[in-house]
């Protein structure tokens, strides 16, 4: 009825609505050289680095996240050496290691506090995340579709930061 999604270049086909943007940050143990050394934390460092990202729902070029996209159109490559079908258990994988998780700040802030990370600033320029629901044409003039739509759309609105 309802996919939530940030892709680059969401499917025309389906109906789109806007839910909110999200500022580009790395999720880090907090004992991570990037806490450490926030001032010292460089691009260069921060591509040497060993990252997490969440397994690509299909294959092929097309596969890569926002994430890299935008890395790849500045030249820039990440090391991704983990990869997770569970974006939820990213931030424990975090916890536990040295990996470094580049995703909206909206995500990260759930987990300080619960586990042992720290939000730092992610060095690569990369414009905010959107985020937006998307729906197919034959449930789009259904009253009780345009609830739901409405009832997550507020949802989204009431974001703290957003």
């Amino acid at each position: 009825d309802l996919v939530v999604g940030n892709w680059l270049e969401p499917p025309e086909e389906l109906h789109l609505g806007r839910l909110l943007t999200d500022e580009v940050v790395c999720l880090v143990n907090q004992d991570h050289p990037a806490v450490r050394g926030a001032r010292g934390w460089t691009i260069e460092k921060y591509l040497s680095c060993e990252h997490v990202a969440p397994t690509p729902l299909h294959t092929g070029r097309e596969a890569r996240g926002v994430i890299d996209a935008h890395h790849e159109a500045q030249g820039l490559a990440r090391k991704v050496t983990v990869r997770s079908a569970h974006f939820g258990q990213i931030p424990q994988m975090v916890a536990a290691s040295l990996l470094v998780l580049t995703t909206g700040r909206q995500f990260c802030q759930r987990y300080v506090g619960h586990l042992p990370v720290k939000i730092v600033r992610c060095p690569v320029p990369v414009p905010p995340m959107s985020y937006y629901q998307l729906w197919h044409d034959r449930t789009h003039p259904s009253a009780a579709h345009r609830w739901f739509r409405e009832q997550v759309r507020d949802i989204a609105r009431a974001l703290p930061g957003v």
